[in-house]
């Protein structure tokens, strides 16, 4: 068997550029650190082996080249090649190139297709689709396992028994349904057999029936010639007199047609006032907006300008200020400047009177010259012998009079820092005191701001909601406006209809709990066509009030016996006498009872409907209501949909055009709650309105909003300007104060002590020199008398030390006057600096004052010139609306006249409609009855026209609109009817009850024949065709099952051939494998105890149910393969990796990281199998992490990371057959001893 030599990457993944790994040995194993490349490894040789990109950790091909994952991919190419040997010596290399988003296959570098790579792949045993050669990281544990359902199918993908999987199916489903059809036909067969036997029964039964047909039909005929012959006399009688109403009609007409165009014309005219006025009302609303967009702004202006103005003052109250300041100072400088005068002419004084006084004690010398000689002489001596000393003490001395200036100053600037530090700390509590206004003021201005602004959205809020209920309510409105023109209700109430609904008002106030309504208004038709029948049956009844209790109902008729009201009738609920519901007259087919047809809301009032309509039918023709009431067991009390009453007492009441006005109440009744609803939407839009006008308020709340907010930014911005620069730069420079106070103290103690120090080293040198002299002067001292030579300098000296002390105070006061002349004029000249700046900023303010003063006198005129033009605006707004009002109050005059000709022109209106409809009654029941002619297949005689030109819609309900009922008509008046065949006797019949009598004797003789008819069960007409039917039916089924018979066997044949090579490659594969797991899985544990089996769940067909795997660990009993540990499920998985492997080997097998979950005894036992079957069968590569394992490999191969702009991968190749391990030491001295023996 051959193996893998070379692999060769070019750009892929983490290698970047062209990358040569291996040669590789029957055992390599791949080491490296996480992160470093390895399992790029096995994704190079997966890429190469057709496996797809989304199992190889990417999206698609292009995030295989290297660089492509960070976005920066270093080629548009990339490759992977392996060098694959076989056992001859022969090399084959297998490619996979990346060209864009495709991949191109090359076999020994040449191009070919996908599928001709996969085929060469398997010749040298690479299986693509089973992976026989790879285990990828992380999947070793989850073969173990798998579902019964997946290791089925991964035995299918290696016994290569898949590829008649789908045969399979389709065969099997083939067969199935070649069965089941053969069991259709088979059915079918014995089903057409008894539909032939039945065919024959009918046609018998069939030829008695048509015989009593035919003699029925006749009777139906001279019945319906009857009917029409006296019909068409009553018409002609109706139309003569419908004429003369026509014309008094029209006559009305003419004067009512003048009156309604004098009533438009000046409706006209109020149509252009009232746009007139909606055009003032528009300008109005523009002006009142403009005027809320200007209020707003000159608002906001006048709060810029007032701002600015405090702004100024507080800059003018700092400059006053700080000019006192800068006058103070000058009035200081000039003063020194006096003093520092005053202090030169003073030193000049002294020096001219120091002179004269040294003068005058040089003449008052006693001592003679020749003394004098001398005491020069010993003074020179003296002086030279103290030399030394003197000049050490004068130098002293010099020293201790500076640091006596340098105390002095130290205390005056000790004194000026003190003065600046109080100065910097009022400052600070100025500023403080500042901050807390500032914080207090925006704290108002917060919660003044929150609060606004809760109202602003709120007050959004209602202003959204009510422009969205507006354009609901609109569109409603207009929808119910648009329902009331349609249905013409532009009129108004009689004054009888309005007291009588005013009453009806009172009664429910006075009994809210106890009066309820009329009951057409607490109930209704489920539909529109009961309406005639309903109003028939309630008869006065309909407007009757429908009252709690009786005593309630006496109460009423008392108020309206007190207000002389119309009489009205009550139904008092605890007074109603109802008799129960016949529920057996549900099942009457054709009818329903009428309580079932009127709906209620109101639960209670069902008790009043039964007591008005009691059992009372709703049938759908006059002929069912009759045939119902009158020809059943038991008389019963029933209503045409036209109107018509049947009682049981006999009584006939036809429908009427009065019934038809009456039912329109019905409609009213919608019509008066759209009028309701109309009134409700109309005043719930003058309330929206009244909301929507609120947005000026909003804008006002808006504008408010923005004064606070630009307010508490001033505030904020001043207080943060102070808190983060004023007062930490007066901090900082309190800080500074102090740390130089500080030093200025260090400093005067330094000089204190050191002027001490000084003192004591100048009164011990003056010991000295004292002594030194004492020495040179004593015989002089004697001869003169005294008692040392300092008594005598001492006059001397000590006039001398006064002018020097003179002398040194007044150069004292000068340096002093000239340091604070110094500071007062750099303070000065400071304050001065502050002055101009504050100056500046003063007249740009000023100047800026100017411009927003004039900006708010030219928003002031413009809301003022608004506000005339809308007082001028409402001014013509209230006359134009005096000349509307006048306008409406004539066209009220000219509706009052209308509606008087209006009355008398609809009276003559009904009298025609009555008449009319008489005739339509007439003619609906002509057509009637030559449509039920048409229906049943009457063959009367005609002249002219033919029972095809009647409609087949049945008139008389509300499904046909007036110009199709006319059309009709005027078609079937054209059919003139033969009546020859109709008796003369019959014709001559003048007096209606002769003709009902008649009529009624003719009915009963057809309904005799139609019950002998009924009780003869109707045979099928068409049994001589169905017999035939039946005939080649049953012999097309005979056909069809053979048919399908041999179909199901050759199916069945086919689906056994496919289902036994798939049952061979799969148990082959199967059988292989179960032998070989349990010698793999012993060897891996190195334990003859332990046991590996597999166990079909199907022997029958085992590759369509799972297979279940089972290990039994040594030293250990069974357990199922969730409980065993995380190594005892790698050894087992890798038992049946390298069993399934077996049965069909490919030349190499590449591992990564099996060894994870393994210890160190298991990770020996894997490793030295590992080792064993790479020696004895095929080429083994694994990724390993572990020592123990990749210790015993053949050949290591290290990849390293490196990184610049991103990570690569580099490669080390390591043989260790060059170093055998101790094992493979005692092995080959073993093999020796072994064969010697």
């Amino acid at each position: 068997m051959g193996y893998l030599k070379l692999l060769v990457m070019k750009d892929f993944k983490s290698w970047r550029g062209q990358q040569v790994i291996g040669p590789f040995m029957r055992f390599s194993c791949i080491i490296g650190p996480n992160g470093s490349g390895k399992s790029n490894i096995v994704d190079a040789v997966s890429f190469v082996m057709c496996e797809k990109a989304s199992n190889l950790r990417v999206k698609s091909v292009r995030e295989l080249i290297h660089g492509a994952h960070v976005g920066k991919p270093v080629s548009s190419t990339a490759s992977v090649k392996i060098v694959y040997c076989e056992e001859d010596g022969e090399e084959k290399t297998f490619s996979r190139v990346i060209r864009g988003s495709c991949s191109e296959f090359f076999f020994n570098d040449k191009p070919v297709s996908r599928s001709t790579y996969i085929s060469e792949l398997e010749k040298v045993g690479i299986l693509v689709k089973a992976r026989n050669c790879l285990i990828f990281q992380g999947t070793v544990e989850s073969i173990a396992m798998k579902k019964p359902k997946e290791r089925t199918q991964l035995f299918e993908q290696i016994g290569n028994s898949w590829e008649y999987a789908e045969d399979y199916e389709r065969k099997k489903k083939k067969m199935q349904k070649a069965e089941e059809d053969a069991q259709f036909n088979y059915n079918k067969k014995k089903s057409v057999a008894a539909e032939r036997k039945q065919a024959k029964i009918e046609k018998e039964e069939a030829e008695h029936y048509q015989m009593l047909l035919k003699e029925l039909n006749e009777e139906r005929i001279q019945l319906q010639l009857f009917q029409l012959y006296h019909n068409e006399k009553n018409i002609d009688f109706v139309k003569k007199r419908l004429d003369e109403k026509n014309k008094e009609t029209s006559i009305k007409r003419q004067s009512l047609s003048a009156a309604e165009d004098a009533f438009r014309a000046k409706k006209k005219v109020l149509g252009v006032l009232n746009r007139d006025q909606q055009r003032m009302e528009r300008e109005m609303k523009t002006l009142e907006a403009s005027l809320i967009q200007q209020k707003p702004l000159y608002i906001k202006a006048k709060e810029n300008t007032s701002y600015q103005i405090k702004k100024v003052e507080m800059s003018k109250k700092s400059l006053r200020d700080k000019e006192k300041s800068c006058d103070k100072e000058k009035q200081n400088v000039k003063e020194l400047e006096i003093e520092l005068n005053d202090i030169e002419k003073a030193w000049r004084a002294f020096e001219k009177k120091a002179e004269e006084e040294i003068l005058q004690r040089a003449a008052a010398i006693e001592l003679g010259e020749s003394q004098l000689e001398r005491y020069k002489e010993l003074k020179e001596i003296a002086r030279k012998k103290v030399a030394t000393l003197t000049q050490q003490l004068v130098t002293l001395r010099w020293e201790e009079k500076a640091d006596q200036e340098r105390l002095k100053l130290n205390r005056r600037k000790k004194q000026e820092v003190e003065g600046n530090i109080k100065q910097t700390v009022e400052q600070i509590e100025e500023h403080k005191k500042r901050i807390e206004k500032l914080e207090e003021y925006a704290k108002i201005c917060t919660e003044s701001l929150a609060e606004k602004k809760q109202q602003e959205e709120m007050l959004t809020k209602e202003i959204e909601n009510s422009t969205v209920r507006m354009a609901e309510v609109n569109e409603e409105l207009n929808k119910i406006v648009g329902e009331l023109q349609n249905a013409k209700i532009d009129c108004h109430e009689g004054r009888r209809q309005q007291m009588r609904a005013e009453i009806l008002e009172s009664l429910k106030r006075l009994y809210p709990d106890s009066v309820f309504g009329r009951l057409l208004d607490l109930c209704h038709p489920i539909h529109k066509k009961y309406q005639l029948a309903v109003t028939k049956v309630f008869g006065k009844y309909m407007t009757a009030i429908v009252a709690a209790t009786e005593k309630t109902a006496r109460d009423c008729i008392r108020f309206l016996k007190q207000e002389r009201a119309e009489p009205e009738t009550f139904l008092a609920l605890d007074y109603l006498d109802v008799k129960p519901i016949n529920e057996k007259l549900r099942e009457i087919k054709g009818a329903k009872l009428l309580v079932d047809v009127v709906q209620t809301p109101f639960a209670p009032l069902k008790k009043v409907i039964q007591f008005v309509s009691g059992n009372s039918l709703i049938c759908e023709t006059v002929k069912e209501a009759k045939q119902i009431a009158f020809d059943g067991p038991v008389r019963l009390k029933t209503v045409a949909l036209d109107g018509t009453l049947f009682l049981k007492s006999g009584v006939i009441s036809g429908g009427t055009s009065d019934l038809r006005f009456k039912a329109r109440c019905w409609d009213d009744k919608e019509i008066n709650k759209m009028k309701e609803r109309r009134d409700s939407l109309i005043n719930e839009l003058k309330n929206l309105m009244k909301i929507k006008r609120k947005e000026a308020d909003l804008k006002q709340l808006r504008t408010q909003c923005h004064g606070i907010q630009t307010r508490l930014k001033y505030s904020q911005t001043e207080l943060e300007l102070i808190k983060k620069k004023h007062l930490a730069n007066l901090y900082m420079e309190k800080s500074k104060l102090e740390s130089e106070l500080v030093n200025i103290e260090s400093q005067h103690d330094m000089l204190n002590e050191g002027a001490a120090q000084r003192r004591a080293k100048i009164e011990e040198f003056q010991k000295k020199i004292n002594e030194a002299e004492d020495a040179v002067f004593q015989e002089f001292c004697e001869e003169i008398g005294i008692e040392n030579i300092r008594v005598y300098e001492q006059e001397h000296v000590r006039q001398q030390e006064e002018i020097d002390k003179r002398r040194v105070e007044f150069e004292n006061q000068k340096t002093r006057l000239k340091v604070q002349l110094e500071y007062s004029r750099d303070h000065l000249q400071k304050l001065t600096n502050r002055v101009s700046k504050l100056r500046e900023t003063i007249h740009k303010d000023e100047a800026e004052i100017i411009g927003l003063q004039k900006d708010e006198e030219k928003l002031l005129k413009k809301v003022n010139e608004i506000v005339e033009e809308q007082q001028h605006l409402k001014d013509r707004l209230s006359a134009h609306k005096s000349e509307v009002i006048k306008t409406q109050n004539e066209i009220e005059e000219f509706r009052k006249t209308l509606l008087t000709l209006n009355r008398e022109a609809t009276k003559l209106q009904k009298e025609a409609t009555a008449v009319e409809t008489t005739l339509e009654e007439k003619r609906l029941r002509r057509h009637n009855m030559l449509l039920e002619c048409k229906v049943q297949d009457l063959k009367i005689k005609l002249l002219s026209g033919s029972l095809d030109d009647i409609s087949e819609v049945e008139l008389g309900t509300e499904t046909e609109g007036t110009q199709t009922t006319s059309g009709i008509y005027e078609r079937e008046e054209a059919i003139q009817i033969d009546y020859s065949s109709l008796a003369e006797d019959l014709k001559d019949l003048e007096s209606e009850k002769d003709i009902e009598d008649h009529l009624k004797q003719m009915q009963q003789e057809i309904k005799f024949k139609e019950n002998t008819l009924i009780k003869t069960a109707a045979p099928n007409l068409k049994a001589v065709e169905k017999l035939q039917i039946a005939r080649d039916k049953f012999q097309e089924s005979i056909d069809a099952f053979e048919t399908s018979r041999k179909e199901a066997r050759t199916c069945k044949k086919e689906f056994e051939q496919v289902k036994k090579k798939r049952y061979e490659l799969f148990s082959r594969c199967f059988e292989h494998a179960s032998i070989a797991i349990d010698q793999i899985y012993k060897k891996l544990c190195r334990n003859s105890s332990a046991q590996a089996f597999l166990t079909p769940e199907n022997p029958e067909e085992p590759y369509l149910e799972g297979i279940g795997f089972n290990c039994v660990a040594p030293g250990k009993r069974f357990m199922p393969m969730d409980n065993l540990s995380g190594g005892e499920k790698t050894v087992a998985a890798l038992a049946l990796v390298f069993a399934i492997h077996s049965f069909r080997p490919a030349p190499f097998f590449v591992l990564d990281e099996i060894d994870a979950a393994l210890d160190n005894t298991n990770i020996h036992k894997v490793s030295s199998f590992i080792r064993e079957q790479a020696h004895e069968q095929l080429q083994m590569i694994v990724i390993s992490l572990k020592e123990e394992f990749y210790s015993k490999a053949d050949a290591l191969i290290g990849v390293c990371p490196e990184h610049d702009d991103i990570m690569f991968s580099r490669v080390l190749t390591l043989d260790l057959t060059e170093y055998p391990d101790m094992d493979d030491q005692e092995r080959t001295e073993d093999k020796p001893s072994s064969v010697s023996a």
